[in-house]
């Protein structure tokens, strides 16, 4: 076990403890190092491995992507919600997934959540099927098809999962 197991977190916990103590005293000091050592000792045998980022310019890309179809999705839910009610087609799909690591499905689910129109219900048991309700549904092949193609593939490339 090494002395440090997460020297970012320590460094962190040093520098808010003293910032919210609004003190560089000697004995806030003892004790921003007493909790930025001991805290970190304490919880790593609760961390669980998580997967890396594989390719960062392709995370960077998928968040601007996330960011666009929100934007636009925010304008198309607009114009269904101030048109007639009867024109909505309310439903659930269910996706199945691809990804495997639980990084990556709720990576997943909270895009699907984040874009407006479109809600992240349940991820089935056995982790193999994300199920969605959407605001307006009129083909459910094509939604399945565009949350694996637009949000799925490039989660399993960053992922490596």
């Amino acid at each position: 076990m090494r002395f440090l197991p997460m020297p970012f977190h320590s460094l962190l916990l040093f520098v808010i403890w003293l910032l919210m103590n609004n003190s560089i005293s000697p004995g806030h000091i003892v004790l921003a190092l007493f909790f930025a050592i001991s805290i970190p000792l304490l919880v790593n045998s609760m961390r669980s491995e998580q997967p890396k980022i594989r390719k960062p310019w392709l995370a960077l890309r998928y968040f601007f992507l996330v960011l666009k179809d929100i934007l636009i999705a925010n304008i198309q839910v607009a114009v269904l919600v101030l048109g007639p009610i009867r024109k909505l087609k309310p439903g659930f799909v269910a996706v199945p997934l691809d990804v495997t690591s639980d990084v990556g499905i709720t990576l997943l689910a909270s895009t699907v959540s984040l874009t407006p129109g479109t809600v992240s219900v349940e991820v089935s048991e056995d982790k193999q099927w994300l199920y969605v309700h959407a605001l307006h549904l009129d083909n459910e092949q094509a939604l399945i098809d565009e949350i694996k193609q637009r949000y799925e593939r490039p989660i399993k490339e960053i992922l490596g999962c």
